[in-house]
């Protein structure tokens, strides 16, 4: 509990306890406002929404510092939330946490947009931007996050564009013989450029015509746990990639140095190649094959789940997101089923 004592120089004190029983005073030169900050910081203890005074003068840049010591992952994973923070610095870096308002993330919000940014890329800093406030709140920094569903900005997500059988052939005939095979790998078993890269020899059954993900480039530890499952893909897509290896050779695909070949190295032969393709959208990426990928496998009438295991996914929601607009319209097969229905009574 907060108590009140009247001071020698008449100015009123406000002391109490946070929850890790360190000791606030505060001090104010009427009694109304001393018993006013006393109810407040009571309820603020009894709701568990406390924040002590003095840490919410910490800036949002040195809690942004202070977050990133302590944020674990992998290294892409640090370098993007590092890309973040240059951003989220240079807008809010100078202000206290506790003075950044959910009107002050809107306006932010709009200002990115002005400059130009990418929808997707908007979000993905709005939900940083929560993320490290959602820390500060838990750190008891500050009592709300001024960040939520009604600060945030549309996903911005648009329907993928998904290349032609045609296209993925002029794609594997556009690449360098060293690395073409990353084509295959990714229209027709779904890698993603870090795992095609990291792919060894031993990865694959080239008997049996099953390719199994073990790590993403160089020798990292994959995005998920789905993401290990084992792929069956056709023997004669495991013919086509091997007569493009060299003997000894320990991953399946080389640079021109006959050595590994990184994600990087893979991505500008394959820029290089789709430029020249006639229908390909700029900024076409080797992760859209992907796409492909999942039309082959959804116009085969394969199912959600069996189209999410495919694609290793962590949840249907992920391939339903992506991918729902390509299932056959059920329409005409809902109509037909109630119709039957109907039918048989009318029957009798």
């Amino acid at each position: 509990m907060a108590s009140i004592t009247k001071r020698p120089n008449g100015k009123y004190r406000v002391r109490w306890r946070d929850h890790d029983k360190r000791e606030h005073a505060r001090d104010f030169d009427r009694a109304k406002d001393a018993k006013d900050e006393r109810s407040r910081i009571e309820q603020a203890l009894k709701d568990g929404t406390f924040s002590d005074p003095g840490l919410r003068k910490m800036t949002v840049a040195a809690w942004c510092d202070k977050w990133f010591d302590g944020y674990s992952g992998r290294d892409s994973t640090r370098r993007q939330a590092k890309t973040h923070l240059v951003i989220i610095r240079r807008d809010f870096g100078g202000r206290r946490l506790g003075n950044v308002k959910p009107s002050d993330v809107r306006a932010w919000i709009r200002d990115l947009q002005d400059e130009g940014r990418a929808p997707s890329y908007v979000y993905a800093l709005h939900s940083r931007l929560r993320q490290i406030m959602q820390d500060a709140v838990h750190d008891g920094l500050i009592a709300v996050n001024p960040c939520s569903r009604r600060t945030a900005p549309p996903m911005g997500r648009q329907r993928p564009y998904v290349a032609t059988t045609e296209q993925v052939w002029a794609l594997y005939d556009g690449m360098p013989e060293r690395n073409r095979g990353a084509v295959l790998l990714g229209a027709f078993a779904g890698l993603r450029v870090a795992e095609a890269a990291a792919l060894r020899r031993e990865h694959v059954n080239w008997t049996k015509g099953v390719v199994s993900p073990i790590q993403q480039w160089p020798t990292e530890p994959l995005k998920t746990d789905e993401s290990m499952a084992d792929i069956p893909v056709p023997v004669d897509l495991c013919t086509l990639i091997a007569g493009d290896m060299l003997t000894g050779q320990t991953h399946v695909l080389r640079n021109q140095w006959e050595q590994a070949c990184s994600p990087w190295v893979i991505e500008r032969d394959f820029r290089d190649a789709a430029v020249k393709i006639e229908g390909l959208p700029d900024g076409f990426r080797y992760h859209d094959l992907r796409h492909h990928y999942a039309s082959l496998l959804i116009h085969s009438g394969l199912s959600v789940k069996e189209v999410q295991a495919r694609l290793r996914h962590g949840s249907a929601k992920t391939t339903l997101d992506t991918y729902a607009h390509l299932w056959p319209d059920t329409e005409d097969a809902a109509r037909s089923a109630i119709q039957k229905v109907l039918a048989d009574r009318t029957a009798k």
